[in-house]
């Protein structure tokens, strides 16, 4: 579990990577969202690079909180508010799992069944795609726009 909970800058780096992806997948740009994923690193030794399983990590503890009601600042209901945009073939399974799951604020501690059943690629573009699911309900919402409510929100 230490992978994917992250701290200090490697927490940084992973949240960093995600309100990239986050934005890329709100805008539109899928293909400039994969570039970003693809970016983390399965290991990271000397700490100067995300890694895929802290990305994962801060992903689905945001996602949980968020959609399960106990995220402080976000909407209540997010979670029924949420869709998947249309499109998006890498993850899109995964994302609709976790978006499931985060609603009951599960998503995080599935993290072990998640990557068995759907393998670590799209268990990192789910956790991004359903992020930016999020955060384009919440800006919604709110009125905000995603780029401003994602360096608020993804820390």
């Amino acid at each position: 579990m230490a992978l994917f909970t992250p701290v200090g800058h490697a927490r940084d780096l992973a949240a960093a990577t995600l309100r990239l992806a986050a934005e890329a997948i709100a805008g539109g740009d899928t293909r400039l969202a994969a570039a970003i994923l693809d970016q983390a690193q399965p290991e990271s030794p000397d700490g100067a690079a995300a890694t895929v399983s802290g990305c994962i990590g801060v992903a689905l503890g945001l996602l949980d909180q968020w959609l399960s009601g106990h995220g402080a600042g976000a909407p209540a209901g997010l979670a029924k508010l949420t869709r998947l945009p249309a499109g998006h073939g890498t993850g899109k399974r995964a994302a609709t799992d976790i978006l499931t799951l985060a609603g009951k604020g599960r998503a995080f501690s599935a993290i072990d069944a998640l990557i068995a059943r759907q393998g670590g690629q799209h268990v990192l573009y789910g956790s991004a795609l359903a992020l930016a699911a999020a955060l384009q309900a919440w800006s919604r919402h709110a009125g905000t726009p995603v780029p401003d409510l994602a360096r608020s929100t993804i820390r």
